[in-house]
């Protein structure tokens, strides 16, 4: 033990580790990758560096909108967040169909 207070974790505990970052981690290494494969097969300097662009905007890209989707999804679930109300969202509303329905405004024999 290295003081009173302090609590010694096991040495089998993993860190807690965020999905998106896990994405976000392959992601960069594909963008490290397909280059080198690319080179390795004979393509072009210049087509390898634009894929290689490519490839960086989009993970960038989807790492920021998987955020945002993260940022929102946390906000949907808090306390503030109700149900829409009002009189077009009354849950068991029944629901109006246009049409004729049997029984009603039929002609008696």
């Amino acid at each position: 033990m290295s003081g009173p207070h302090q609590h010694a974790e096991p040495p089998s505990a993993a860190p807690c580790r965020d999905g998106v970052t896990d994405l976000v981690r392959w992601a960069a290494f594909s963008v490290v990758l397909v280059p080198v494969v690319l080179l390795y097969y004979g393509t072009s300097f210049a087509g390898t560096a634009g894929t290689a662009l490519g490839l960086a905007a989009v993970t960038c890209a989807c790492r920021l909108l998987m955020r945002r989707s993260e940022r929102v999804a946390g906000r949907a679930a808090g306390p503030e967040h109700r149900a829409p109300g009002g009189p077009r969202h009354r849950a068991g509303a029944p629901v109006h169909r246009p049409g004729r329905r049997p029984g009603e405004n039929t002609p008696v024999d």
